[in-house]
């Protein structure tokens, strides 16, 4: 390639990075005007305000917690120091000078901030226009040289680009940088804009000039699971890549790094590490409160695609800026993992939505009911048809509105029909309401007519119910168990606009249509949402969810049926599976098939963990979805056994809002062949 195209290519590229900038002080603006932390300087530096989602608002507060937790403990290790420095690599429209002087924490420090010339002229002109941010720079410059576009005794903002090693040398030691002096170097989300072997230079570069530094850096990890890949493709269609994700994929590689380019000690976590142990629980309680709040499953994923690392040279390698949390009991959890990746085949039928419920109904007919989509919130529901040429989906007409709904349970009972209770249409919306949907008798699957129709009709009737129901929640469970005789719908756990978690149980008697007190002996489990309950023996068996402090859940846990009414009994698993929440699980034989959800295991992400009801036993098996050429996200979902013949499962729906990179549906059903699991 010619080296002007080249060039060109390049210029476009840092052209296409320095616009990262700006979407990210947007969002840090709305952040903190959420409550989620405290800046007053950073709307200086934006046009035009705009509120963020709150997944979005959480995702900037971490990263501004864990770069604010970074700064903090190097100034007050530092204090006693004559001189420490800040430099900041790409700093952006960063307003952490101002921040840090108006704080009056600068004492005896000067903050260096280094970027491409074209950002840093825009903020020089920012700050010269504005008479607060003017107000708060030394009249008094020092007489300085090099790429300065603001020059005070503690605020140095020079235009240089950090590749250029030499030069960044050379203007920061014209801009007056002390070498010995003890300096924290930052970099959020800069060096893996870089082609590796420059941001590899830098870290070289760094250590080498800078004997007594701490280096904090924040960034990407884990590009080859779904979230990864979408990740990867929203910042290839802004042109700028992620270099340094391939050759350091983890938290071990980037720490190794760091080791083998010079530094002494390096801690690197992801933020779900850093935010579940570091932040005091008070703190999170706080955070948590400020915004409705529904998008957990994303909220993971993008903290454990996201790290802090901080290393060090010199003297201040004995006093950390962070430190490896104490080991749970979750992180001594050994996954037994099978040999067998079970196949997983897309069906050729498009479909999607997340937060839908679903029900077998018949042979080769699934119902599906609520959800959202592309195509927004509906409250139409779907039929899944199963004939001799495969899948098909037809819409329904339905005779009743069963409302926007989202994240509620739909539940065969005997007899015929299926449950529909719950769910919300937003965060402050609970879904109040109890129908019983039965689906029009048609054409068996596989005949000319059934092939020919267009529709199937469904009957709903709203269930008039007597006694004291459940509080309005969803992400709950609803089951049929049996007690005297009778059956019941056994509702567990979920959530509302006030409680993080629910751990209450209910019963309905389905002949009765009356909501009943049922004794249930035994400790009860944890409050939780985004479980599993499948009926097993006249009881049920709950497994995973996300409990009230935000951690994911990993136990097994028996409804079992007694004289008197139920008895909860734990079932001891070896080996433990490993938490996860918003999976889907069925029960066949004395198996319970837990498939997808979300878990905090930096391993890859949750295939299919398979627990012996009887002997306690459980197998990790991962998915093959190499014929799946889309990101195939198992969380939100919604499954169901359609060939017991077979052992064939179909998992329908699927996917969500990752963070700042876009909304991801599953396009199409799949299928996951279980034979080696129950063969």
């Amino acid at each position: 390639m010619p080296t002007t195209n080249r060039k060109k290519q390049k210029q476009g590229r840092d052209t296409a990075v320095q616009g990262t900038n700006d979407n990210s002080v947007v969002s840090k603006v709305s952040a903190a005007a959420q409550g989620y932390f405290q800046d007053a300087f950073l709307q200086h530096f934006v046009s035009k305000v705009a509120r963020r989602a709150p997944l979005i608002n959480r995702g900037y507060y971490v990263r501004w917690r864990a770069v604010d937790h970074c700064i903090k403990r190097f100034l007050q290790m530092t204090e006693n120091c004559p001189v420490r420095q800040i430099l900041s690599l790409g700093s952006g429209f960063d307003s952490l000078y101002f921040r840090l002087h108006a704080d009056g924490a600068l004492d005896r420090a000067v903050v260096f901030e280094v970027d491409f010339s074209d950002v840093t002229r825009r903020k020089a002109a920012l700050i010269a226009s504005n008479s607060t941010l003017q107000g708060m720079l030394d009249p008094d410059l020092p007489s300085l040289t090099g790429p300065l576009y603001v020059s005070s005794s503690q605020y140095r903002l020079l235009g240089v680009d950090v590749r250029e090693d030499s030069q960044v040398e050379e203007a920061l030691g014209a801009a007056g940088v002390d070498w010995t002096a003890p300096t924290l170097i930052l970099s959020e989300v800069v060096l893996t804009y870089m082609e590796t072997k420059w941001s590899d230079a830098v870290i070289s570069w760094a250590a080498k000039l800078l004997p007594l530094s701490l280096f904090v850096m924040y960034e990407q990890i884990h590009p080859h699971d779904p979230f990864g890949r979408i990740m990867q493709d929203h910042f290839l269609k802004l042109n700028s890549t992620l270099h340094a994700l391939q050759q350091y994929p983890d938290t071990a590689a980037q720490t190794h790094r760091f080791l083998d380019k010079g530094w002494e000690q390096c801690v690197c976590l992801d933020m779900n590490d850093f935010y579940l142990k570091l932040v005091p629980e008070e703190e999170r309680h706080r955070v948590e409160r400020l915004e409705p709040f529904d998008e957990y499953e994303e909220w993971h994923q993008k903290c454990s695609h996201y790290f802090i690392l901080t290393a060090s040279r010199g003297s201040l390698t004995a006093q950390a800026l962070l430190t490896h949390p104490p080991a749970s009991p979750v992180s001594s959890i050994s996954l037994s993992w099978s040999p067998v990746a079970l196949v997983v085949r897309t069906i050729a039928i498009r479909i999607e939505g997340l937060g839908m419920a679903s029900t077998l109904v018949n042979t080769g007919q699934v119902l599906l009911t609520g959800g959202s989509s592309r195509v927004g919130r509906g409250a139409i529901a779907r039929v899944l048809l199963r004939g001799l040429e495969g899948w098909r989906s037809v819409s329904v007409e339905p005779s009743v509105d069963l409302g926007v709904r989202l994240y509620h349970t739909a539940t065969p009972v005997p007899g015929g029909g299926t449950v529909v209770y719950g769910g919300r249409s937003s965060p402050l919306n609970p879904v109040r309401g109890l129908f019983k949907v039965t689906l029009h008798p048609c054409d068996p699957p596989g005949s000319v007519n059934s092939e020919d129709r267009d529709t199937v009709k469904l009957c709903e009737e709203q269930i008039d119910y007597t006694g004291n129901p459940p509080p309005p929640r969803w992400r709950h469970t609803a089951t049929t168990v049996s007690h005297k005789g009778k059956d019941f719908l056994f509702v567990f756990g979920g959530k509302n606009e006030s409680e993080a978690a629910l751990g209450d149980c209910y019963f309905l008697c389905l002949e009765q249509q009356h909501w009943t007190e049922i004794p249930v002996q035994g400790v009860a489990p944890e409050a939780r949402h985004s479980h599993s309950a499948c009926p097993y023996q006249g009881g049920a068996v709950v497994f995973g969810g996300l409990g009230k402090r935000g951690v994911p859940l990993g136990d097994t846990v028996m409804l079992r049926p007694i004289e008197r009414g139920f008895c909860w009994e734990r079932i001891e698993v070896k080996p433990s599976p490993f938490p996860r929440y918003s999976h889907s699980a069925h029960v066949i034989g004395e198996k319970l098939v837990v498939v997808g959800g979300v878990w905090l295991h930096s391993d890859g992400v949750p295939g299919v963990v398979v627990i012996n009801l009887t002997t306690g036993s459980s197998v990790e098996f991962s998915l093959d979805t190499t014929s799946v050429p889309w990101p195939l996200m198992l969380h939100s979902f919604c499954s169901e056994l359609t060939d017991q013949k077979n052992q064939e499962l179909l998992l329908i729906g699927g996917g969500g809002n990752c963070f700042s990179f876009g909304t991801h549906f599953n396009p199409q059903p799949v299928t996951v062949d279980l034979r080696p699991v129950l063969g």
